[in-house]
């Protein structure tokens, strides 16, 4: 995805600066955006995310995916607009594909999107049905809010207690759709069940507990199957999506 280097902005969270990216626009010319991977958001100009070419949105899905291993920064309590400083107002929109956070300038300079919302609203996932979240509750008890990231208990909830925001899971027919347009289409992998996904967060916080006992003075301990709050459904699909490009 080409970076731009024409005008630097802060991140609306963490200040740093944005990185541009200059993407291929929906009837011509281009547009151009600007990502913080640490905070996993992604700032708009006004209207500039209706104005995505379907091969910028498969690009922004492919340069998310290349950056799910980035150490996450969480979001600030009060997120500002890169251009005129005012804090942003949180808000939600509503798709087919779910309900998500928006936060936007209330002097329409644009809006910060995470990379949950950019999912959910370019159609990359689809909600989770209460008996397939209680599969995966059967092995993992607590998970992150993709949206806000607070706790969401599995074993009692069906949606995030916060923000209201319905559980989402990556849907893989609506990830090759996406990226048809795109020079390497994947091959169908047939993923994205409830018992593959939690399989995989019990997988990743294994991995993690063993590498923890591996730090000098780091005492080893058991690695629980229940309670895990260091992962987010979207970004267990985003680490299961790694086979379709054979990283």
């Amino acid at each position: 995805m080409p970076v731009s280097a024409s005008r630097t902005r802060p991140c609306p969270s963490c200040r740093a600066t944005l990185q541009g990216h200059t993407l291929p626009a929906l009837y011509g010319g281009d547009v151009e955006i600007d990502i913080c991977f640490g905070c996993q958001g992604i700032w708009f100009d006004q209207m500039e995310n209706l104005k995505l070419s379907p091969e910028a949105v498969a690009a922004i899905f492919r340069a998310m995916h290349q950056h799910r291993d980035a150490p996450r920064t969480p979001l600030a309590s009060r997120l500002s607009c890169p251009e005129c400083r005012s804090a942003l107002v949180q808000g939600f929109d509503i798709v087919r594909s779910g309900r998500y956070i928006t936060h936007r300038c209330a002097s329409r300079h644009g809006r910060f999107s995470g990379f949950s919302s950019f999912m959910i609203e370019k159609g990359f996932v689809r909600q989770l049905t209460r008996p397939e979240i209680a599969d995966i509750a059967r092995k993992v008890g607590s998970i992150h809010c993709s949206a806000c990231g607070a706790p969401v208990d599995l074993r009692h909830e069906d949606a995030c207690s916060h923000c209201r925001t319905a559980l989402s899971l990556l849907d893989p027919q609506a990830v090759e759709k996406a990226l048809q347009h795109y020079a390497q289409v994947p091959s169908r992998q047939h993923w994205g069940s409830p018992a593959d996904v939690a399989d995989a967060i019990v997988a990743l916080e294994k991995e993690r507990s063993r590498q923890r006992r591996e730090q000098p003075g780091t005492a080893a301990s058991a690695t629980p199957t229940t309670g895990l709050l260091g992962v987010d459904l979207l970004s267990v699909g985003l680490g299961l999506l790694a086979g379709l490009w054979g990283d």
